[in-house]
């Protein structure tokens, strides 16, 4: 759900008083070739109207020398940042070593970071200092990296309306910091570098140039586009953004249409309409929800006291109850769970405990239920909570939730404004959602809060948020924490009426099988009203009222004894999942039936099995008409449940049918579940296998992984010796020395590319030098020729081959060498297996011929294809000579009838020639009460039935009609599947 970081009046201050973008760009390792490509890409403008700030993580204890090198890339003046430094367009500012850097007011401010080498985020921190001060102005751009730092600091700038580009992953020298900000979801462009540039400057001209007149263009003007926005975003996604705070709807709207470069809403309204991802990028933009755990840590310490309020009269056996609304990517949620964790640790509390966390983006809560959350929230939650609580991943940039707090928790997509609320509540938690509505929409939230808790429950509120209005409902408990307790009614005007708050079909969420919701302030009734509700107290029925899904919405009579909670997430529940034994297949048949026909569906005398006992009920299902002229009038159903009485000779009649089907089941019974557990079992020891070698794969990658860090490291700190040595020699020696050291890079990467090609490859390949000594070959080699590893170095001459009926290698090769011209030829192997032999020069960059290189493609089944084409070819020759010649008319058709074939003799039974024929479909040759039986024909022949011939009617060209005898062939394709068929005809005479 939404959620926004408040915002000062001296933060709107600062944002009038710098007017252009500010660009952050963060990269760990591989960031310095980024920034090179990025900045080279950049074409040369003298005003571009923003700033870039670059934060690169350092050595701590080194001098850097990244301002110089970066300054060879862009004509812009590039520093390093000085604390106060003011920031000025058109400039580049890069953090220095050992320090944390804040944007505030305008200016770089640098501060001593308060975390050891290792648990810093230098680019979330800066990111969110950006976006708390520049808000739609701020820009941020994740490169080259590996871990997740950033990745927060991208969720805050995409809260307060700005811009993210990521580059694209495979493309990144390390792709792990890319790859994490790709995984929130929050990704305006991913591109790689040579291509941000550009899409960075069209964005800023375009956005800063219209984002103001957008916004009052859409509040002032244009309403009636607005609308038809709400419309089709809930035509699409099912949610109404109508009672959404207009700044905030015209915000994200003005946002999207310049990421499109879209300047007039009418041109937004159409291009939603023909771009249906669109719509679901503006829904989830309207969604962006940022969050952390325990965010506000003054309101949590709050809460925190405030946490034995919830166990107040409980007694050990009583559910604590809570629900968190809005809760997005659920770390709010979560932080509530170990405050209640900890109290009770500390308490020795055992009650059982539910959490409630809801939401109305189904990826936020695919992500909250979860639970794993990026290396980075160590910046929200001390040390000893997070190895309490929480599991690193094996991975190294992710924790896990672990299942001592999980457990304690349910995630359900909810849309608080439609949806029924949960009730019996003891803590409410809703922060930072409540900003982004209008007072009508507040209206109905504060007293669905109220209904939801229990008497002396606690309502948590964000710290922009409070509850105006409504002291008659809830008293202060922490102000400044904005932390309430539910009150009692104490005026009328706040007594609430949840049927007018929701619409008819929804109930109240609950837990229990029996879905008891409060009890309301009864309200005086006409006579009508009056009337029913009193015979609804004497009739004995159980019913419920259903949706065309079986979806349980409200409950009458005793229905527990046809129904029983089934296990799982007890946040919703359904008719045919809670089903006792007996009624389960009855109830989905008959309401299938229900939903299809819209009639009144009967299943009578059906058994019902509780505990050890019977019971005999009719059932019946009535479409029921809501009077709302909704798409939904059709799609409510009462399911009534007639109970028969039963004697007790019934009852045992009923019980001992039911042991004797048992007993004459059981060995079927057990001899499928026998099969099916050796095919379990043999599933299990296939996947087990698949699993070993799996693992040992990746112990292998992990020793590879480990030796390449190891060495790396090495190779950093040899740097990083060196650079001190050298600070004394000039800039072009430096400059020297970095390129000598990327070409080792390269030259050292090449070589392990070369050395796994070699290994990797299924082509046979042997490279020679110009005196055909043997210099390297594949592992598939060894297949054709038979070499050993110490056979290098050796004339390729001496060793044996497998090739059979060629001895001409050699010579092929010299030939190749003195000639320079490749040569293709098809061998053979002694094992009968075909090979593409290919010789060919091996040449230099410097276009020197320093030997050749022989490879060896399996051509086997291409061989053997080959044949089988050229038998087939014959076959179909032969066949085509009997079809020219043959006595009868053959004639061949698709599935619609279109004539594909036509042989001489049905152009002499039928008066048509073959050019005519091929235009023509076989309807029109037979008679109009005989189209029919052609369609028949075709149904049997798709399900593979033999068709005997048989005798039918056709009609000539003359007009004519003739008797013929039929006989028809499917022809299908390799999946078996029908796609035309054949017929023999011949003339009765």
């Amino acid at each position: 759900m939404v959620k926004k970081k408040e915002m000062s009046s001296a933060e709107n201050e600062t944002q009038n008083r710098i007017n252009f973008p500010i660009v952050g760009i963060g990269a760990s390792a591989g960031g310095i070739s980024s920034f090179g490509a990025f900045f080279s890409a950049m074409p040369e403008m003298i005003n571009m109207n923003m700033a870039f700030v670059i934060v690169q993580h350092l050595a701590p204890d080194h001098k850097s020398i990244l301002t110089e090198i970066i300054q060879r890339y862009t004509t812009m003046k590039v520093y390093e940042v000085q604390d106060g430094m003011k920031v000025e367009p058109n400039c580049t500012y890069i953090i220095p070593p050992n320090f944390d850097m804040a944007f505030i007011n305008g200016k770089l401010q640098l501060l001593e970071p308060p975390s050891p080498r290792g648990h810093r985020l230098p680019i979330d921190f800066f990111f969110r200092s950006l976006a708390h001060d520049q808000h739609e102005r701020a820009i941020g751009i994740i490169l080259s990296g590996t871990g997740s730092d950033g990745t927060q600091g991208i969720k805050a700038i995409k809260e307060e309306g700005g811009m993210v580009i990521v580059q694209k992953p495979d493309t990144a020298e390390y792709d792990g910091m890319p790859k994490s900000a790709i995984a929130t979801g929050l990704v305006d462009f991913e591109l790689p570098l040579t291509e941000m540039p550009s899409k960075l400057i069209a964005y800023v001209q375009h956005a800063f140039f219209i984002i103001n007149k957008t916004e009052l263009t859409i509040s002032q003007q244009h309403e009636n586009e607005l609308n038809k926005i709400f419309i089709i975003l809930r035509s699409n996604v099912g949610h109404d953004f109508s009672n959404y705070k207009a700044s905030t709807i015209n915000r994200r709207i003005a946002r999207r249409m310049a990421l499109h470069q879209i300047e007039m809403i009418e041109e937004y309204v159409r291009y939603l309409q023909q771009t249906p991802e669109e719509i679901d990028a503006l829904f989830h933009e309207l969604l962006i929800g940022v969050t952390n755990f325990f965010r506000d840590p003054v309101a949590f310490a709050s809460l925190e006291k405030v946490i034995q309020k919830l166990f107040i009269n409980k007694s050990e056996n009583d559910t604590i109850r809570v629900w968190t609304a809005g809760c997005s990517t659920g770390e709010e949620a979560y932080s509530i769970a170990i405050l209640i964790k900890e109290y009770m640790h500390k308490t020795q509390k055992k009650n059982p405990i539910q959490i409630f966390a809801t939401d109305i983006d189904p990826n936020a809560i695919a992500k909250a239920r979860a639970g794993i959350y990026p290396a980075d929230i160590v910046a929200d939650i001390s040390s000893e909570r997070l190895s309490y609580f929480f599991k690193p991943e094996s991975n190294g940039n992710t924790y896990r939730v672990n299942k001592n707090i999980r457990d304690m928790l349910i995630f359900s997509e909810q849309n608080l404004i439609k949806d029924p609320p949960f009730s019996k509540i003891d803590l409410v938690s809703c922060r930072n959602l409540l900003i982004y509505m209008n007072s009508e929409l507040q209206k109905k939230i504060f007293p669905l809060f109220h209904y939801a808790l229990n008497p002396g429950g606690i309502l948590f509120l964000g710290s922009s948020e409070a509850i105006g209005d409504y002291e008659n409902l809830f008293s202060v408990i922490d102000n400044k924490a904005n932390i309430y307790e539910r009150k009692e009614y104490s005026s009328k005007e706040h007594k609430i009426n949840i049927s007018k708050i929701f619409p008819v079909g929804n109930s109240i969420r609950s837990t229990t099988p029996q879905m008891v919701e409060k009890e309301i302030q009864p309200l005086k009734l006409p006579f009508k009203e009056l009337t029913e509700q009193t015979l609804l107290k004497y009739i004995s029925h159980a019913a419920t009222l259903v949706n065309d899904k079986g979806d349980l919405l409200y409950l009458h009579g005793h229905t527990g004894a046809y129904f029983e909670l089934p296990s799982g997430e007890p946040g919703t529940s359904n008719i045919i999942k809670m089903a006792r034994k007996g009624l389960h297949r009855a109830i989905s048949i008959a309401l299938h039936k229900a939903v299809q026909t819209k009639k009144i569906v009967h299943s009578p005398t059906l058994s019902v099995k509780i505990n050890n006992t019977f019971l005999k009920v009719n059932l019946v299902i009535i479409p029921v008409q809501t009077g709302l002229s909704t798409d939904d009038d059709s799609s409510l159903y009462l399911v009534i449940f007639e109970e028969i009485p039963i004697s007790q000779e019934q009852q045992k009649e009923l019980s001992l049918n039911e042991k004797n089907i048992s007993e004459s089941d059981a060995g079927m019974q057990i001899e499928k579940l026998t099969k099916e557990l050796l095919d379990q079992g043999e599933f299990l020891k296939t996947a087990n296998e698949k699993l070993e070698n799996s693992n040992e794969e990746m112990k292998s990658f992990s020793e590879e992984l480990q030796s390449v860090n190891e060495e790396l490291q090495s190779t950093n700190e040899e740097l990083e010796t060196s650079k001190e040595e050298l600070q004394s020699v000039n800039e072009e020696l430096s400059t020297v020395n970095t390129e000598l050291q990327i070409k080792v890079v390269d030259l050292s990467r090449s070589n392990n590319d070369m050395n796994n090609l070699l290994a990797g490859t299924d082509i046979g390949t042997v490279f020679v030098d110009q005196k055909l000594c043997i210099l390297r070959f594949t592992p598939a080699l060894t297949k054709i020729i038979n070499l050993l590893p110490n056979d290098l170095g050796r004339p390729l001459s001496h060793i044996a081959s497998n090739l059979v009926g060629y001895d001409n290698l050699k010579s092929d090769i010299q030939r190749t060498l003195d000639t320079l011209i490749p040569k293709e030829i098809e061998v053979q192997t002694i094992d009968g297996r075909w090979y593409m032999m290919r010789i060919q020069p091996y040449r230099t960059l410097e276009n020197i011929i320093e030997g050749a290189v022989i490879t060896f493609v399996d051509i086997t089944e291409i061989i053997k294809m080959r044949e089988r084409l050229s038998d087939a070819n014959q076959r179909l020759l032969h066949m085509a000579v009997i079809i020219r010649d043959a006595n009868d008319a053959i004639t061949m058709q698709d599935l619609d009838g279109k004539i594909l074939a036509w042989n001489p003799m049905a152009k002499k039974m039928y008066g048509w020639s073959e050019a005519e024929a091929l235009k023509m479909n076989v309807k029109e040759i037979i008679p109009n009460e005989l189209k029919k039986e052609n369609l028949k024909l075709i149904q049997k022949l798709a399900k593979h039935e033999i068709m005997e011939p048989y005798q039918t009617k056709r009609k000539t060209k003359s007009g004519s009609i003739i008797d013929i005898f039929l006989t028809a062939t499917a022809l299908v394709n390799e999946a078996g599947e029908m796609y035309a068929f054949a017929t023999t005809e011949r003339e009765i005479k």
